[in-house]
Parts: C-alpha cells; structure tokens; sequence
C-alpha cells in the first residue's frame, strides 16, 4: 500500500488534468478485471463481472482530481496572480511550494501591505516562480495552467502525510480491493472519477451511464482528534469511517447497514461519520436517474486540502478488508 501510495500522491492531476493518475492507476490494474474503458469525462471504469445471472450492480468510485490553483494574470513584474480550483484555503496555500504540468515551481505568497491576515484572501495572493517580468514568465507558465501543492509523501510510524491523500488514498483503496477480491456474485464496476473537487461531475455522468443498483464512494473525511478540533466522533487510526450524511448525501439505511454489519462479522474496527460540511461521489451517484441507494467508507484524515494530509495505514488496510468482506457477498 506504501509504494502504491507514494507514486499515487506524487502525480499531478488536478480537476480536469486527471490523465497521468488515470494512466498510472490503469497500470496498476490490468490483468485483476475484465475490462477496461474511458468515457468522454475521463472517468476509468474497471469491471469485475460475475457468473451469477442474478448479479447486483455495484458502483464503487474514487475521484482521481485534487485541488489546484489556476493562473488568472501574470503582472509586468512576472507574478502569477491565481484562482482557485476546488476548496483552496488562503491559509493553506499560504508560503506553500507549487508545481505547474511542466515541472516549473513557485512559491505562493501575498500582499506585505495586507494589515490584517484575517482578511487574507486569494485575490490578494500570487505565486513567485522567479522571473523578472511578464515576458519571462509566460515563457514557462500561461494564462490558464494549474498548480497543484509540491510535497512528496513521508511516512511517521504508521502515518503516512503528504498532497493529494483526497483522494489519492481513495484511489489506492479502490486498486487494492480490486486486487483482494477473487471472487464475487455481484458485478464490480469500480469507476475512478474526475472533476469531484469542482463539483462531482465525474461521479454524476458515470453514474448515469453505469445505471448501478447500489452505489459506494471511497473518499477521506475529517477528524476530532487534533488539539482544539471541531468537535467530530473521528480519529485517526481508528478505523475506516462509515458515513452517516454529509452535505451532499444523507446514506441509504440499506448501505450503511450492510457496512456495519460486514465489518462487525468480519471483526474489522470501524467508526460511524457524520460530516457537517464538505460531500463525495456518492452525493452524485444517489441522484442519478430515479436514485440509487448509496453509501461511503471514508478514510479518516487530518489537514484535508492542505500540502500535508495525514492518514493511517491502519485505516487504509481495514478499508480494503471491509470493502473485499462486502463486495465477496451476495448484496440484497
């Protein structure tokens, strides 16, 4: 799970620039399913199919996207000012180190006549790549390009933290279990997402097309457990999270039942979620055509949409057992 981890975290590919995590992730998963498709979104769809003439459906996503940054003006004095792609915090970003697709890096910085970092706000940003006029700079950067943050995964114990855990560890879970399960009397169609940072759009078209019976998203969620945290029944290590609602779904009973009673006769360690803001895939999946009964395992994670997420191999392990225990049954 590490080294997948590894070369999953360190691939640009933020919201609409998806292809070098779809290639790298389709590599990972040839010869373990039947077939292998892109849509017009970009969306990979993997399909394990069954031998039962009665088989379910079963929709299983991860978004490949992560948040980025996109150019809006190069000044006469080369300074990128920028916008944000997905759920960027001004304070997050803040002196953080940033790569564009080509490899050229900047640094992200704000205005010094700024009086009030509370009233830190994007527009009052730029990025420094280290050119001296505008001329130079649009030699390596154009109106238009993406960055996304610049911070190789580290490993503490069994916290590993670095970019692009949402939902790249998502992604990870997904090429496991599609990996683990041998077997199943449901058909498998495990659908890695694009554009779920800019508003699920991936997950909505996928789901659409796929029609599935049932709908499960993989996705990171927040936790509780940090010093004067918002209050949240979360904590890493703890085990996979089982969702309750967030602001884009309210989970089927049915799902969420099912999670919970696998992971309990399997022995598998799990938390129940409720996340007040913020969605995943399956706030998509449940709304497509007359509805789909859906559901989600998160994966707690502390500093979400910050250059440093943290998750727990524990987690991410029990994900994949949990995951295999339920897919391996017949779903009813």
């Amino acid at each position: 799970m590490k080294e997948l981890l590894v070369r999953l975290t360190g691939i640009y590919g933020p919201s609409g620039r998806e292809e070098a995590v779809r290639q790298a992730i389709r590599q990972e998963i040839e010869g373990f399913v039947d077939e292998i498709t892109e849509d017009v979104m970009g969306n990979l769809i993997a399909v394990k199919k069954s031998s039962n003439p009665d088989a379910k459906k079963v929709m299983l996503a991860a978004h490949m996207d992560q948040i980025g940054l996109i150019v809006t003006n190069i000044d006469e004095n080369g300074f990128l000012r920028f916008s944000n792609v997905g759920g960027v915090s001004p304070f997050n970003v803040l002196h953080r180190r940033v790569v564009f697709q080509n490899g050229v890096t900047g640094a992200v910085s704000y205005e010094t006549e700024l009086d009030d970092m509370k009233k830190l706000k994007l527009d009052k940003m730029y990025i420094d790549i280290g050119a001296r006029s505008r001329e130079e700079a649009g030699k390596h950067v154009q109106i238009g390009d993406a960055a996304v943050y610049h911070a190789p995964m580290a490993q503490s114990g069994d916290r590993y933290f670095g970019c692009a855990m949402d939902d790249r560890a998502g992604c990870a879970v997904l090429v496991e279990t599609i990996r683990s399960v041998k077997e199943s009397p449901n058909e498998l169609i495990f659908v890695f997402t694009v554009q779920e940072e800019v508003g699920l759009r991936g997950a909505k078209t996928s789901a659409y097309t796929i029609n599935p019976d049932i709908g499960i998203s993989v996705d990171v969620t927040l936790t509780g457990d940090t010093p004067k945290s918002r209050p949240m029944a979360v904590n890493l290590g703890d085990g996979p999270a089982v969702k309750v609602k967030d602001a884009s779904v309210i989970c089927h009973p049915k799902v969420k039942d099912l999670m919970i009673q696998r992971a309990e006769e399997a022995g598998i360690p799990y938390q129940l979620e409720v996340l007040e803001y913020g969605g995943t895939d399956s706030g998509a999946i449940h709304l497509s055509r007359e509805g789909v009964p859906s559901g989600v395992i998160s994966i707690p994670c502390r500093y979400v949409h910050s250059a440093h997420e943290m998750v727990d191999r524990n987690d991410l392990e029990n994900a994949v057992k949990l995951l295999t225990c339920i897919l391996e049954k017949e779903i009813v």
